[in-house]
């Protein structure tokens, strides 16, 4: 080749250079390519999505890359997920009510839909005043069943709250319903709806967190993935984004604990493989 001569350059070495040369220009290509679906990913979850999970989504999507390698491009995107904020309990246990015993035990692992709920309330604040929410959550599939928000800690509140998941859910008899010891669940409308389902009372041990975790855990990340990212002028605006993010948590949150599933996800697998089996 003249250029070959004129640079006094072999065809060979030539060669090797521009292969060299082309396989870096892939190397970049591929590397661009794999930012992008990386930035996919996390504007997907919202800005909620730490390296796991957005590994776990370019699994899904066909593409072989290590976690490792996320989290540094992640870094370098200058892309991270919400920080942790600690939360805070609402928890009224100063009162003469009947308190009873932790049933559930801590175990947060149950084999089908209804065996186990737990329940809680927390607070939003917004320009208006505060706002509380109660959610009850399956422990099955991680999955808010019922969820409602008022101005007050009245028992009101956790008690719409449980009607809705029992309307959406129809228990059998003997489901755990686990909650701590304040005094809106230990109230007697509260205990006398849970009689009248047959279900399970137990309740956290006093001032053990820990006892509640799963329902502590939702609320915390709730805070973080989206209280904590906004500024709500009234409650009404609260109530719709609390609303929304809910629904969306259902049908896409990934959970570490679920295989990177969501919790509608899980329920749908359960659905699928008992119809197998039953027919």
């Amino acid at each position: 080749m003249m250029m070959c001569k004129v640079l006094s350059v072999s065809k060979s070495g030539y060669y090797k250079w521009r292969q060299a040369r082309t396989r870096e220009t892939e190397r970049a290509h591929d590397r661009k390519k794999m930012k992008r679906l990386i930035r996919k990913s996390f504007y997907l979850s919202d800005g909620t999505y730490g390296s796991p999970r957005v590994h776990d989504d370019l699994l899904n999507w066909g593409h072989v890359i290590s976690q490792k390698t996320v989290a540094r491009m992640m870094k370098e995107m200058g892309l991270r997920a919400t920080p942790e904020v600690n939360y805070l309990t609402t928890t009224d246990s100063n009162h003469d009510q009947k308190i009873y015993p932790n049933l559930l035990n801590r175990n947060f692992h149950q084999d089908a839909p209804n065996k186990a709920w737990v329940t809680d309330m927390t607070y939003i604040w917004t320009l208006e005043g505060w706002i509380y929410l109660a959610s009850v959550i399956d422990l099955f599939s991680r999955k808010v069943i019922g969820w409602h928000m008022a101005t007050t800690l009245k028992t009101e509140l956790p008690l719409q709250t449980l009607k809705m998941a029992i309307m959406k859910r129809q228990p059998e008899e003997g489901l755990i319903h686990h909650s701590d010891r304040g005094s809106q669940y230990c109230s007697g409308d509260y205990t006398e709806l849970l009689k009248e389902h047959k279900m399970q009372i137990s309740m956290s041990r006093k001032g053990d967190p820990y006892d509640n975790a799963c329902m502590e855990s939702f609320h915390a990340t709730l805070k973080k993935e989206l209280v904590y990212r906004r500024r709500f002028k009234s409650r009404k605006e609260a109530i719709h984004a609390i609303n929304h993010y809910i629904s969306r948590y259902n049908q896409w949150r990934k959970h570490s604990s679920l295989g990177y599933c969501s919790p509608s996800q899980v329920e749908h697998l359960y659905q699928v493989e008992q119809a197998e089996k039953s027919s």
